[in-house]
């Protein structure tokens, strides 16, 4: 069998950022998958469940009613726990997302109430959510990596 594609980045030198995985054409359409990488893999501790499990929630209910709102086609936690995929419409690069995925980081840093879809009736696994570490892991996020992005975010390493 093939390696696919996301198995041969160079994850030993991998630093957290914004990187395309990615790029398919569906129905003449460019969707982009980007990897939002939060954690740098294997040198440090991964997201705990609940931590991830809540940033999806509140990241899918940010982008679902932003401006891109009909460009979003998914949004979700790596099973790795360093991160996330975000595949949107269009032909992309992480420049043109930096200034949402600041802005989305920041609302789940800066959010208060109660998590959306965290009922057991809207929820497979409801109990599962960390709101306060939800928002450390984001503020982490946004001040040392999205605030300070560089081409070394941008790029996979050899």
């Amino acid at each position: 069998m093939k390696t696919i594609p996301s198995f041969t980045i160079n994850h030993i030198e991998l630093l957290r950022g914004i990187y395309v995985s990615r790029k398919d054409i569906v129905g003449g359409e460019t969707i982009t998958t980007f990897d939002i990488r939060m954690k740098e893999p294997n040198r440090e501790p991964a997201m705990g469940q609940g931590a991830l499990h809540t940033i999806e929630h509140l990241a899918a209910t940010y982008l679902r009613n932003s401006e891109w709102a009909d460009r979003i086609i998914y949004w979700g936690p790596m099973g790795c726990c360093t991160g996330c995929y975000f595949l949107a419409k269009g032909d992309l690069t992480p420049q043109d997302i930096v200034p949402l995925m600041t802005d989305t980081f920041r609302f789940v840093r800066d959010f208060e109430g109660e998590i959306p879809g965290a009922a057991p009736k809207d929820c497979g696994n409801y109990l599962l959510h960390d709101l306060p570490m939800a928002k450390w892991e984001s503020a982490k996020y946004v001040s040392e990596v999205l605030e300070q992005m560089s081409e070394a975010n941008m790029v996979y390493p050899e």
